[in-house]
C-alpha cells in the first residue's frame, strides 16, 4: 500500500490525483489487476468523472451546494455538517481495473478528490492488487 498527500486551497474543489495514483500502478510492476483508492477523511470524498472540461467539477460542487447548503438545520456542532452529507455521497473510495499496467479510464475520465471542508492537508491511500 501506498500513499500521497493532497493539499486543497478552498473549502470545495475536486483535485485530479489521476496522475499520482497512475505513478503508484506502474512502479508496482502490476501489470493486470485492480488499484484500490481510499481516503479516510469524514468530509473530503472521491469520484471518477471528466477532466477535458473544467466547467464539469465546477457544477457538480455547486448543484452539491444546492441539495445539501452550508447552513441548515443540522445538528452537528462544528459547522460542516454539510461537508459531511456531501462527502457521503460521493463515497470515500474507487477502484479501477488495471490492464497492461495503466488504469482503466476512460477516454474523458480521471480520478478525482473531492475537497469538502478545506483547505486542508489530506492522504490518499492506493493499493494495487495482482489479478
Amino acid at each position: 500500500m501506498e500513499s500521497f498527500k493532497v493539499k486543497t486551497g478552498r473549502r470545495a474543489e475536486f483535485v485530479d490525483i489521476t496522475a499520482q495514483v497512475q505513478g503508484i500502478v506502474r512502479d508496482s510492476g502490476i501489470g493486470e489487476g485492480v488499484c484500490h483508492i481510499y481516503v479516510p477523511h469524514t468530509t473530503a470524498g472521491l469520484t471518477i468523472n471528466e477532466n477535458a472540461d473544467p466547467a464539469v467539477p465546477a457544477d457538480i460542487i455547486a448543484h452539491l451546494e444546492k441539495l445539501v447548503p452550508r447552513s441548515g438545520d443540522y445538528r452537528h456542532a462544528e459547522g460542516n455538517s454539510d461537508s459531511h452529507i456531501k462527502a457521503s455521497m460521493m463515497g470515500f473510495s474507487e477502484t479501477v481495473l488495471v490492464e497492461n499496467g495503466a488504469l482503466v479510464l476512460g477516454t474523458w475520465q480521471c480520478l478525482y478528490f473531492c475537497e469538502f471542508d478545506g483547505p486542508r492537508n489530506r492522504t490518499v491511500y492506493v493499493q494495487v492488487i495482482a489479478a
